[in-house]
């Protein structure tokens, strides 16, 4: 039982020791009307200062592990050279989770690309593919002795979408072409990495029992109740990219034959190049983390393409009995971390998996502020709790999962969206030093760890 949060959206400090411009710093720079309240990338919530403060709260409420991720940007010069006092940063948050017996789980890419890397193209350029690779060696051999759990990227199926599909971030490309490239070009980024991961384990630069896995939010395709063939190949299609694309890749280090079929057939296949196959043969991973917020509900596309010109796959799909998170837009949907369970059990039997996200954004929670100043996140709590019963369920039923994380543990700056919706079982008062204050849902969740370390049901 644990909780999550990433560097981009909490380190904060984002000039400060020699840490280098992101892409999101690009994007705040040129448009930051773009950014809810004006609030651009700059900002996180001081995790940088506030590192020891932080890690002594997760203690407090019992969580016995959680997950960030070390920003390229600040480990890297642009040279491509360990930065010494980004290095240090991150030892300091490595030794004070020990300090606290708190496992630490480790990212290395949480869509923050550094800005001169994305001005080559990004993930669009075989060259950034190669950086990365470096970027991660460098990241094992520096920490491979003070981190067990590694994960080369966090929601590798975002940024294709985000960038290059849909057009709703900067560089607001609508390109499904590009956008299959792009997603190609980060799963064999992904494989490079864990080859690296597995020769600095060879070399001995890696604790014994450190693992390596990958997180990506495996949302569960639904349809209509009485699906048509077409309603069929949509679900087809859209498990095929966005789920059984990285499940394959993790577990049998190959791609899924019938999607690539699909979209050759459709003129969209990424271009690949001799020894690609070799590479990905080096993906297959130690164990995977689920971001779970809401199901895919998809149905058969009401045009063949879409407005560039390119082939649809599927439209969103609304079912009638849903029920929605309203300031977030998000359907809420317990049962979706149950099937997706299943699936894994009956798909994918020898792969373990954790919840690695799973949480709830709500927006102007100081309406729910209690006389002595709490945040009575009762919702909070109703929707953890509820998502947790699915997955003991899963797990009684034979689901290989062996954790869960919340998102995220502490309000956090969140892209485009800033601070508009509050997703922490801890308060940041950005109007007071980043002042941290627990909520409700901080003692809720710490008694309910009290209660499975006792044993109790």
């Amino acid at each position: 039982m644990g909780a999550a949060m990433s560097g981009p959206q909490t380190e904060g400090a984002y000039k400060k020791d020699h840490r280098l411009e992101s892409f999101w710093d690009t994007w705040s720079d040129l448009s930051i009307s773009d950014f809810y309240n004006k609030v651009g990338s700059y900002v996180g919530n001081n995790f940088y200062e506030k590192y020891e403060e932080d890690i002594k709260l997760f203690k407090s409420i019992h969580l016995d592990s959680f997950r960030t991720s070390i920003q390229w940007t600040r480990l890297m010069d642009q040279n491509q050279k360990l930065n010494p006092e980004g290095a240090a940063f991150y030892h300091k948050v490595c030794a004070c989770a020990r300090e606290n017996d708190i496992e630490l789980f480790m990212n290395l890419y949480h869509f923050d690309m550094p800005a001169y890397l994305f001005a080559r193209g990004g993930w669009t350029s075989r060259e950034v593919v190669e950086a990365y690779a470096a970027y991660a060696r460098t990241a094992f051999r520096e920490f491979g002795k003070e981190i067990r759990c590694w994960f080369t990227f966090n929601e590798p199926i975002v940024e294709p979408d985000q960038e290059y599909r849909h057009g709703a971030w900067y560089p607001f490309v609508k390109d499904a072409r590009q956008g299959m490239q792009v997603q190609y070009h980060i799963s064999l980024a992904h494989s490079l990495a864990v080859r690296e991961f597995n020769k600095a384990k060879e070399e001995g630069y890696m604790l014994p029992d450190a693992q390596i896995g990958l997180i990506n939010a495996f949302a569960p395709p639904y349809t209509k109740e009485n699906p048509s063939p077409e309603d069929l190949e949509a679900v087809r299609m859209t498990d095929g990219i966005q789920n059984r694309w990285w499940l394959d890749l993790c577990m049998s280090g190959t791609l899924p034959k019938d999607v690539l079929d699909t979209l050759t057939e459709y003129g969209l296949a990424p271009e690949m190049r001799p020894g690609d196959e070799e590479i990905l043969k080096c993906g297959r991973v130690d164990w995977l983390g689920f971001n779970y917020y809401q199901p895919n509900r998809v149905q058969a596309p009401l045009t063949k393409t879409d407005e560039a010109g390119y082939p649809k796959f599927a439209d969103p799909y609304i079912w009638p009995e849903r029920k929605m998170n309203i300031y977030r837009g998000w359907e809420i949907y317990p049962k979706g971390i149950y099937d997706f369970g299943m699936k894994m059990k009956n798909e994918y039997p020898d792969m373990k998996f954790f919840i690695s996200e799973n949480g709830m954004g709500v927006e102007h929670e100081d309406r729910f502020r209690s006389e002595d100043g709490e945040i009575q996140d009762d919702y909070r709590i109703e929707f953890v709790e509820d998502h947790l019963k699915w997955v003991m369920k899963a797990v009684e039923e034979g689901a290989n999962c062996v954790g869960y994380h919340y998102w995220g543990v502490i309000d956090n700056w969140s892209w485009s969206n800033a601070f508009k919706n509050r997703y922490g079982f801890i308060e940041v008062d950005l109007m007071n030093n980043y002042t941290r204050r627990l909520k409700k849902s901080a003692h809720w969740i710490k008694s309910l760890i009290e209660q499975r370390d006792k044993g109790d049901n």
